[in-house]
């Protein structure tokens, strides 16, 4: 009998078969009801991994048990949605590749998973997907052999599934009826779609025609902000005011899990504050490896080695459940028709506490030394998933608490320790206003306010000859100003000895009224002829999530037309505000000499201690609320990012080997006597008379 190349028309797949025998057995396979599995049993009977390096061989549920309970939710008929946050290497992501393979294999069924980006979604089909058909012969063989069926955002099936991945947009999240759908590291995603609501809203759309058979699920670590710092929890597992992946697990039966103590046998939910380690050890891996949990019920401790026992009793409790004395569960839990789970990073299968206390001892070590808190709360959303609060949000700082610190310095003088004076400006309708600050050595380097005053006065003047004010967005003329009265200022160091220190570098706000960017860059390009531009750079707040706290750009850097205010030729130093602000926040915080301690002399007045608590830390990112003045506060931040930044590379200055501008005063370059001329004038382009020269040589 010839080959029959067609399929049942319920398909749109094509394959060949030899015999009449062969049709019928591929009919009856995909007429066989799905199996009596969970999730979990799927998975088991079918999934094979293969990690070089790590693990090859079937998928074994003891490994993780706590993933166990939610994947075998995701088959269940009382349940049409479910929530899973969880820390990294916790097998969050496996709870999704499980799923997938019971809905190609055990029961059938569309599946569509979301990705953050098309980028994720590309990679998220190469690593796991193509992995999962690879390696799991019973999934991949299902696969169909079709041209145009395995590509990368669609795979088909023989057995009549299709799997297919995409990322949340307005398009794709419309007008297609699927029953399950999953969403992959939420909280990466567009919080509005369109302006039609949340990735997770509109994906639980798409299933609403399939009744009993439909579940959306979303996965993810944390990484959004609390929106009260001040909530208290009304139930014992609630979770923390924030949008995203929190916001789902809210909405769910909010289950947590808890584990038996070793020696007391008593249940309770294990957290980062039952950890402890002995901080006397000399470096940070003996203290990481000192790491022992203690029971919060009867202060047992508990070693790392006992975990893995402790994880296979565990168990899930929804929000209203407890455990008596027998450990027991008693008490009714929440109903709700989404489930919900949150899991804590001390219980992540795939770590250790001696590697979370490592991650944390290096965030905070970085914290320490640079101010900067993104890898304290990467820790927290990510090793621990649970939220994180700015250490700025911890408290409300008043001016008057700043003020009680000011000392006696001397008035608009270098005090003792400074190695180097930084300016910084910002342009105003009619003024600059200018701050000095000296940098002394310290882990961070710390900061002492020198001098603070505006420039109001231009050399222009009117009719009657009086000085008019300075127009910053308009004449250049007033911009020459900063030349003299800012960046050739010196100041007098405070051992008595006459002596001066020149002002290393100025920074100066780009941003403003309109006209004021072009102004400053073409202020930039005469400082570049007259060789001075070394000494100045201009900066711009920038508070895109993701970047850097500093970086330089060149704006319009492929516009080359001269009449451009911005013509790719002029470097700004653009500044991640909320990460600055947040470890400017921190060092007002210090008290201690050589650990970022910003110190005031007492001659300032009650408005420049007023203008330093002027805004404040919210989940959006730090706001001044009531319009004050802040110019104290945004000059102390643009001086943080002077530090931060590769101009000058503070952070990294080995301060017993200093560059010689940064040295002790009687070896610094920028220190000599106040009549002496300056140490390094720039050299000018003259413009020079050729024929004049060739006379004078004839």
């Amino acid at each position: 009998m010839g080959a029959i190349q067609k399929l049942p028309k319920s398909t749109s797949k094509t394959t060949s078969f030899n015999c009449l025998e062969d049709i019928t057995l591929a009919l009856l396979g995909i007429l066989k009801p799905p199996e009596r599995l969970s999730v979990s049993e799927g998975a088991a009977k079918y999934r094979r991994l293969y990690n070089l390096g790590s693990y090859i061989g079937p998928w074994v549920n003891s490994k993780a048990p706590y993933i166990v309970e939610p994947m075998d939710t995701l088959s269940s008929f009382e349940h049409d949605s479910m929530a899973f946050v969880g820390p990294a290497q916790s097998g969050k992501t496996e709870i999704l590749l499980n799923w997938t393979a019971y809905s190609i294999k055990v029961d059938p069924m569309d599946l569509l998973l979301f990705c953050p980006t098309g980028a994720a979604a590309r990679d998220f089909s190469i690593r796991r997907v193509d992995r999962l058909n690879r390696y799991s012969p019973e999934i991949g063989g299902l696969l169909s052999k079709s041209r145009d069926s395995d590509n990368r955002m669609d795979k088909h099936y023989v057995s009549g599934t299709l799997l297919t991945l995409a990322y949340p947009s307005e398009t794709e999240l419309a007008g297609r009826p699927v029953p399950r759908v999953g969403l992959t590291d939420y909280d990466r995603m567009p919080e509005d779609i369109g302006g039609d609501g949340s990735a997770f809203d509109l994906a639980s759309k798409r299933t609403t025609t399939f009744g009993s058979q439909a579940m959306c699920f979303a996965e993810s670590s944390p990484s959004k902000p609390i929106e009260d710092p001040a909530w208290i929890a009304r139930t014992a597992h609630e979770a923390p005011p924030a949008r995203g992946i929190f916001s789902l697990y809210n909405r769910g039966d909010r289950r947590r899990w808890y584990w038996p103590c070793p020696h007391c046998h008593r249940y309770f939910e294990g957290g980062w504050d039952h950890l402890q380690w002995d901080e006397e050890q000399p470096t940070d891996v003996q203290k990481a490896e000192s790491v022992v949990m203690v029971c919060p019920i009867s202060g047992c401790i508990i070693e790392p080695g006992d975990r893995s026992e402790m994880q296979l009793w565990g168990c899930w409790l929804k929000d209203g459940q407890s455990f008596n004395d027998r450990g027991q569960i008693i008490g009714t839990g929440q109903r709700t028709l989404m489930a919900s789970f949150w899991l804590k990073g001390v219980a992540a299968a795939f770590t250790s506490w001696p590697k979370l206390v490592s991650s944390y001892l290096a965030a905070m070590k970085e914290y320490e030394s640079t101010g900067s808190e993104e890898a304290l709360k990467k820790f927290y959303n990510t090793d621990l998933a649970e939220p994180y609060v700015p250490k700025s949000m911890e408290s409300l700082r008043l001016p008057e608490h700043l003020k009680s610190r000011a000392e006696p310095l001397g008035h608009k003088m270098v005090p003792w320790g400074t190695r180097l004076l930084l300016a910084t400006v910002d342009v105003q309708k009619n003024a600059y206003v200018v701050q000095v600050h000296g940098i002394a050595p310290g882990t961070p380097c710390d900061i002492n306010i020198v001098d603070r005053f505006s420039i109001l006065k231009s050399e222009r003047l009117d009719h009657d000859g009086e000085h008019l004010y300075v127009k910053p967005a308009t004449y250049a003329e007033d911009w020459d100003l900063l030349i003299d009265k800012v960046m050739k200022m010196r100041y007098p160091l405070a051992d008595g000895s006459g002596r001066v220190m020149a002002i290393k570098h100025t920074l100066c706000d780009s941003g403003g009224r309109a006209g004021v960017t072009a102004q400053a860059y073409d202020f930039y390009r005469r400082l570049k002829d007259e060789n001075l531009h070394r000494r100045f750079t201009l900066v711009k707040g920038d508070s895109n999530p993701g970047q850097a706290r500093t970086r330089i750009s060149y704006p319009d850097s492929q516009k080359k037309d001269r009449s451009a205010a911005a013509r790719g030729d002029v470097p700004v130093l653009l500044l991640h505000s909320n990460i600055l602000k947040d470890a400017l926040s921190g060092r007002l915080d210090s008290v201690t000499p050589g650990k970022g301690l910003i110190r005031f002399p007492d001659w300032l007045p009650d408005w420049f201690f007023t203008e330093l608590c002027a805004e404040i830390r919210t989940s959006k990112g730090w706001e001044n609320p009531k319009n004050a003045r802040n110019e104290a506060w945004d000059l102390l931040y643009y001086t943080l990012g002077a530090i931060a930044s590769q101009l000058l590379l503070i952070e990294h200055i080995d301060w017993n080997k200093p560059p010689s501008w940064a040295a002790e005063w009687d070896d610094n370059d920028l220190v000599s006597a106040a009549e002496e001329p300056e140490r390094f004038a720039p050299r000018r382009n003259n413009d020079y008379d050729f024929a004049e020269l060739a006379d004078s040589l004839a």
